[in-house]
């Protein structure tokens, strides 16, 4: 495989914010977890003929792909707690979406995507308050889905 340009000399993209489109979803985020796939490596031992020894050849095997997390500064927006109470329901099969999720530059112009099919929340959960602290709240949903690919 040869090269790009980018690859060579271009600078690195800067994942300053992300947004996921799901349906009629849509949130802005500021941490994004779990992008990507991986392969179970199976071990195949061979006996070569006239060998001694035997040879271990690894083998790609089932193909599973991550959980994405997402992170944000909770706000009075319902649509994720509400896609989660989809699946707490059972409506499993109504929660099932295909998304997208956007990365954007610091000046929010779209360097990156990422599509996912039937994506639902298998998990959602609300900021940690204190008393005494002035931080802001981070709300957290995790993502499973049955495939993603980057796109762009």
């Amino acid at each position: 495989m040869a090269a790009t340009k980018d690859a060579i000399s271009g600078d690195p993209l800067v994942s300053a914010h992300f947004e996921i489109v799901v349906g009629k979803l849509t949130g802005y985020f500021t941490e994004c977890s779990g992008l990507g796939s991986e392969s179970e490596v199976i071990d195949h031992k061979i006996m070569a003929t006239g060998a001694k020894e035997t040879i271990v050849r690894k083998v790609p095997g089932r193909l599973k792909w991550g959980d994405v997390t997402m992170k944000r500064g909770i706000t009075a927006n319902m649509d994720m707690w509400d896609w989660r109470k989809q699946v707490e329901q059972g409506k499993v099969d109504e929660a099932r979406l295909d998304g997208s999720i956007l990365m954007y530059d610091q000046n929010l112009n779209l360097v990156a995507q990422w599509d996912f099919v039937k994506g639902w929340p298998s998990k959602i959960s609300g900021p940690s308050l204190k008393s005494d602290d002035n931080s802001i709240g981070v709300e957290e949903v995790t993502l499973v889905h049955e495939g993603i690919k980057r796109v762009k």
